[in-house]
């Protein structure tokens, strides 16, 4: 790896997996707060890029509040010859990797959902501005992947400026998407794996088909296979399908032999297309959370834009605790937005047939991928904000669902009994019998059961006891 001597702070992979908390941060750029981020990487002619230059478009960190969050574009354009178009995916997710080699630097997600932070202790160092990232991205690059020849880095940081290279980025990702839809996991022998984000879900082991893309959405089946063929020692490789266990969960005796090595036998099998039983690991980059609602024994979809609670009342974040990490949670499934698009879209568990409700911010975006006989049959938080409104829309539009939900109904009253018209005797009150305690020497007590001032402890273990009424009176003759 190059030497980063002249930089103010370290750059190691010793820093991968830092996090910067809010309180020790001194700027952020996207993440929740911020609508307009991402970043995008191009392949370009030798002659179009300028090697080593660092530019930035917008205001600097030390232009920036302290505190405050920001709007941020990531371009880089890279150029060798042996670099194609189908490796931009590839380089584009490396950045997440290499970014978190900066010390002080959090980076977070990929492509258009990117959170990142700077802390105060290497601002204080000198990380004072975006430059020191972008020369850090890359020596780094260029060291660890040698066909790119020439590389530059531009920031944005003016919202305008980030807005309309939005526009154009979501277009490429949209493209880069879409050349993979035509390809079916049975025509293949080779899957992929990615263990890009072990460093945050150690056990997590990222399985990419040509009908399931990465939880991050960032990686296809064509980026992974060019993944690993240019860097064969890299985070991502190919993983022989093996005998097929079971086609339609998605069980393949090679996948399970992969994951239980990659994950040090912590995941054993793994289903690609079931939440439940042995549901595919979440890392923590996931795009969208698949949650069980056990009520109308169908699933909701949220995804990280989205702000509020779902309709089981809880938040992306909360739910996110139950599902990354690298955990089989059953019911919690991580997923890319691309899937959403699978023929194979958890089909083992009804596919479209089985969700009840989205947030409105993904459904803007999976419009094209819901059934047509489900559009308006699926409610967003605009329709339905809780169980028992859902409960109502799904049958009130006759979702596939609908005859799984019982309406719960008030238990009718108890019918009064009559009243029995003959006498009934009088019942008689029990004689009571006085129970009397003797007074018991305490050189007599066994040592076992302590004494106590002014007279004895009872312990009754085991038993159980039901006492009406207890009368203790001292016995006719004994002392106090």
């Amino acid at each position: 790896m190059s030497s980063f001597e002249e930089f103010p702070v370290e750059i190691s992979p010793a820093f991968e997996g830092q996090r910067v908390r809010k309180e020790d941060m001194y700027v952020e750029f996207g993440g929740p707060n911020v609508t307009k981020k991402f970043e995008l990487v191009r392949v370009k002619s030798l002659e179009e890029v300028e090697d080593g230059l660092v530019r930035i478009i917008g205001p600097d960190m030390l232009e920036l509040k302290e505190g405050s969050s920001n709007p941020l574009g990531i371009l880089i354009d890279v150029a060798g010859l042996k670099i194609d178009k189908d490796l931009e995916g590839v380089i584009e997710r490396r950045i997440h990797m290499y970014t978190n080699y900066i010390e002080g630097i959090m980076h977070l997600n990929q492509r258009y959902d990117i959170w990142c932070r700077i802390s105060k202790k290497s601002f204080k160092k000198g990380l004072t501005s975006l430059k020191w990232w972008g020369l850090g991205l890359i020596r780094l690059f260029k060291a660890e992947m040698p066909y790119i020849e020439k590389m530059q880095v531009t920031f944005i940081t003016d919202p305008v400026e980030v807005g309309k290279m939005f526009e154009e980025a979501i277009r490429i990702y949209s493209e880069r998407d879409a050349r993979a839809r035509g390809l079916r996991d049975e025509e293949v022998e080779l899957f992929y794996g990615c263990v890009l984000c072990q460093s945050f879900a150690p056990t997590h082991v990222c399985i990419i088909s040509p009908e399931r893309i990465s939880l991050c959405g960032a990686l296809t089946w064509f980026d992974a296979r060019a993944a690993a063929n240019i860097d064969p020692k890299g985070p991502n490789f190919p993983i022989p399908k093996g005998e097929p266990l079971d086609p339609v969960k998605g069980e393949w005796s090679g996948i399970n032999e992969v994951v239980q090595k990659k994950s040090l036998g912590t995941i054993k099998r793994v289903y690609l297309h079931s939440a439940f039983e042995y549901p595919h690991t979440s890392c923590g980059c996931f795009e969208c959370i698949m949650f069980y609602i056990p009520e109308v024994d169908g699933f909701g979809i949220v995804d990280r834009g989205f702000r509020g609670g779902a309709v089981n009342g809880l938040s992306f974040s909360t739910m996110a605790s139950q599902t990354g990490g690298g955990m089989q949670s059953e019911g919690f499934l991580g997923i890319g937005i691309e899937y959403m698009r699978s023929r194979k879209f958890i089909q083992a568990d009804g596919g479209w047939k089985r969700i009840a409700w989205i947030s409105s911010t993904l459904r803007e975006r999976v419009e094209d991928a819901i059934p047509q006989e489900l559009k308006d049959k699926i409610p967003t938080e605009n329709e339905a904000k809780n169980i028992e409104e859902l409960k109502k829309y799904l049958i009130q539009h006759k979702h596939p669902l609908a005859g799984k939900i019982i309406e719960e109904k008030p238990e009718a009253p108890p019918t009064p009994q009559p009243i029995p018209q003959t006498p009934q005797p009088i019942p008689q009150p029990i004689p009571q019998t006085p129970v009397v305690i003797p007074q018991i020497a305490s050189s007599q007590i066994p040592p076992s059961i302590p004494t106590a001032a002014g007279g004895i402890r009872i312990v009754l273990q085991g038993a159980r006891i039901k006492i009406g009424k207890l009368i203790i009176k001292r016995a006719e003759g004994v002392k106090q």
